[in-house]
């Protein structure tokens, strides 16, 4: 087996690991790293959560003292600072590495290509690039974070077969099986925070949390402008267990805004005389609070906003094999929409799974 298979085997294997971390290490990246000595792995490791040891310090500890002399292959430019664990790029030169491949360089301003020179310049082998494109879109919500100061946005839907979300009298409940369901409740246990505008809450009064829990307790956020959110709705009534934000405008009044504060919600009032303008000022909020990945679940207003102004990262729809019908029968997307099939937005990297009886597509938008 010639040097070339051997890593690409070896990153592979590496980026398998790195997916364990998703939902457990988020605002870090997802990194996995295996210690080798030719084809043979003596030590592999994760990013397990937030705070724990880096991938590098767990695969270096299985390796042990065969580190020395070994090779390192890891899905992301090893740090070299201290953070809330010590530079792992240290620990790779005491360990006596001899060589470090990297599928990609960490674009974090603290490393940004140092930890990279520090290796090499301890006299260690470094070869960078192997499946990058691959360990981009493992960590694509971390480096959107970085590079725009903006979450990953994530939307979902159910919808019958002719494309409506609910009936003309607004009925919802359930256009998908539970099978859906259950994908969604998981999609909520990975995610920084779940966004609804507050006609859907007045139509579904939802909980919004993930049943059963994931690795993360969603914040759940209200589209509300004008503070109105019923004190007798299932959020405000749980707001002291599960955090929920209101994001309002500046036209709500004190007195909503009091009372939803006082029943435990937060009441975040957004810039902006539009909904578009105001879902920006919400999501450069939630990139200050290092909100990695963010779940909308609507109303169709909601979304097509998002939409429009191009924010919506990935699309996560479960088609029910039913038919509605009616003019007044609301589609998942309103907004302005796109004047032209030629602009279409183009989804990549589809997959498609049966879900007793739901179709259920999902892909990232392509940019």
């Amino acid at each position: 087996m010639q040097q070339a298979e051997i890593d690409l085997w070896h990153m592979q294997r590496a980026l398998e690991l790195a997916q364990a971390g998703q939902g457990l290490v988020e605002p870090n990246p997802m990194v996995g790293c295996v210690v080798v000595h030719g084809a043979e792995i003596i030590g592999e490791g994760w990013h397990r959560r937030l705070g724990g040891r880096h991938a590098e310090i767990e695969a270096l500890r299985l390796a042990g003292p065969r580190a020395a002399e070994a090779t390192m292959v890891v899905t992301l430019e090893p740090c070299c600072h201290q953070g809330k664990t010590p530079p792992c790029s240290q620990a790779i030169i005491q360990a006596a590495i001899r060589r470090v491949v990297i599928a990609q360089r960490d674009p974090f301003p603290e490393v940004a290509g140092r930890g990279i020179e520090q290796l090499t310049k301890a006299g260690i082998e470094v070869d960078l690039g192997l499946l990058e494109d691959e360990a981009r879109r493992l960590n694509a919500p971390y480096l959107k974070l970085l590079k725009t100061g903006r979450p990953w946005v994530v939307a979902k839907w159910a919808m019958t077969l002719d494309g409506k979300i609910a009936t003309r009298t607004g009925q919802s409940q359930w256009i998908s099986g539970e099978a859906s369901r259950r994908v969604v409740h998981a999609l909520r246990g990975r995610v920084d925070a779940v966004i609804i505008g507050r006609g859907t809450v007045e139509k579904d009064d939802p909980l919004l949390t993930a049943r059963p829990p994931g690795p993360r307790t969603a914040l759940r956020i209200v589209l509300d402008t004008h503070a109105r959110l019923s004190s007798g709705s299932q959020l405000v009534a749980t707001a002291n267990q599960t955090p929920v934000l209101v994001a309002a405008g500046a036209e709500a009044s004190q007195t909503d805004r009091r009372r939803l504060a006082e029943a435990g919600c937060e009441v975040f009032v957004c810039d902006g005389d539009t909904q578009a303008a105001r879902l920006g000022s919400l999501l450069d909020e939630l990139g200050r609070r290092r909100l990695t990945n963010v779940l909308v679940e609507g109303g169709s207003g909601v979304l097509g906003s998002l939409l429009d102004a191009g924010q919506i990262d990935e699309v996560h729809v479960f088609v029910a094999p039913k038919l509605l019908g009616g003019r007044e029968a609301p589609s998942p997307l309103a907004g302005a929409g796109l004047t032209d099939l030629a602009s279409a937005l183009a989804l990549e990297e589809v997959q498609v799974d049966l879900l007793d009886g739901d179709t259920y597509i999902h892909g990232r938008l392509q940019r």
